[in-house]
């Protein structure tokens, strides 16, 4: 991706380390070792983020859930805390040796070591690049003080930055809109496959999970359990499937809950409920392979969505999924043949594309995993903007 004769820059990339292990913890690993061979790459990490307890999985918060690593050639650094000024200095300090910066915004949590961060690197004029994985928080835009909080620091954290990276047309002009950013300044760049889990016999799966041999079919609905990832509304389209469909069928949810009650509720009232099986809990590593590699379809029935972390798992497994026309995921989807749409918070529709899945005899078909979301495809997508941001530094310099 570059001439072996030039002179690798340096890139930082500040986000998450596995001590609160999420989607944006992998990608940011995902994202450091494929840059890893064009540059050199340094991962400068939160340890703690916010306070543990504030944390919807602080029982979690430390535990040893994920095997993803990190490349040998990317330099890790996990000691940026929350509460520690000096930890954001030292940041600070390694990234301003580097040619070029780049923030994962996914929470306002992190907002005021940004800012600390980019202030101080704006001084030494290292470009800076916000890569977007969520507009706004729903639950931050909920509380009035946090959301204040959120607008005003997201607000000043913008104003410092070179370039901004989103994963969507969808979200380019919804960030262009929200935040007052002009789109010329908004690259899109899709996330890669997070295609690190193995492939396992669909019987071997399921087995370990424990699933009756009475089950011919397994819908998946995977990841964290919240309002808008719409959890209540498949409950709802897989009651209404016939009683010969469900009789053979289970509904495997299986997530940590985050502040949703109702689908819990929704749940536990279900007319259907010896054919749905909730696993409230995070699942590791070892075990997500389990879970995919059982299944017959992956369920999104997301009434919002920038992005799915779990779509590119389930896109990874070649397997069909059913989602909702949303956001980013119309984009991100529909390269994808796999995927079959369904209008959001549509129960007639999910109910319907449910049927069609459950009704296909013998083994499910495996899709094609789209070109455009291998990692080196992405990671050239990346060096390409990297390249156009450092270039204007320097003509700017001259």
């Amino acid at each position: 991706m570059m001439n072996k004769e030039q002179k690798k820059m340096t890139i930082s990339i500040i986000g998450p380390s596995s001590r609160f292990l999420s989607g944006i913890s992998y990608y940011t690993t995902r994202l450091s070792n494929a840059l890893a061979p064009s540059y050199h790459v340094q991962a400068l990490l939160f340890r703690d983020m916010l306070p543990t307890f504030l944390f919807p999985g602080a029982e979690r918060v430390g535990s040893s859930l994920s095997t993803l690593t990190y490349d040998p050639d990317v330099v890790v650094h996990e000691d940026i805390d929350w509460y520690n000024p000096l930890s954001w200095y030292r940041a600070y300090a390694k990234a301003r040796q580097g040619d070029l910066c780049i923030f994962e915004w996914w929470t306002s949590s992190v907002s005021h070591m940004y800012l600390c961060i980019a202030m101080f690197l704006l001084l030494r004029r290292v470009p800076l690049i916000m890569e977007f994985h969520e507009v706004v928080d729903p639950l931050e835009d909920a509380i009035l003080p946090i959301k204040i909080y959120s607008r005003v620091m997201g607000r000043m954290i913008r104003g410092l930055c070179t370039r901004y990276i989103v994963h969507s047309a969808f979200d380019q002009a919804l960030i262009a809109e929200k935040y007052g950013i002009k789109a010329e300044e908004i690259e899109i760049v899709p996330i890669g496959l997070f295609d690190q889990y193995p492939h396992l016999p669909t019987d071997t799966a399921r087995h370990k999970l424990g699933i009756p041999l009475q089950y011919s079919k397994i819908i998946l609905f995977f990841g964290l359990i919240r309002p808008y990832k719409g959890v209540s509304q498949l409950v709802e389209a897989f009651e209404h499937l016939s009683a010969d469909e469900k009789e053979h069928t289970l509904l495997l949810i299986a997530g940590e809950p985050w502040e949703d009650a109702d689908a819990l509720c929704r749940i536990e009232a279900s007319k259907d409920q010896e054919h749905i099986r909730l696993v409230a809990t995070y699942i590791s590593d070892e075990e997500i392979p389990y879970y995919f590699s059982a299944a017959d379809v992956l369920v999104l029935p997301y009434t919002r969505a920038s992005q799915s972390a779990v779509a590119h798992i389930g896109i990874a497994y070649g397997m069909p999924i059913i989602a909702t026309k949303v956001g980013g995921l119309i984009e991100s989807l529909s390269k994808y043949e796999g995927t079959h749409f369904v209008p959001s918070q549509n129960r007639e529709a999910l109910t319907e594309s449910l049927s069609r899945i459950i009704s296909e005899n013998g083994e499910s078909k495996t899709y094609e995993i789209p070109f455009s979301l291998q990692w080196d495809v992405v990671a050239a997508r990346w060096v390409d903007v990297i390249t156009r941001v450092c270039s204007d530094k320097n003509e700017k310099k001259d």
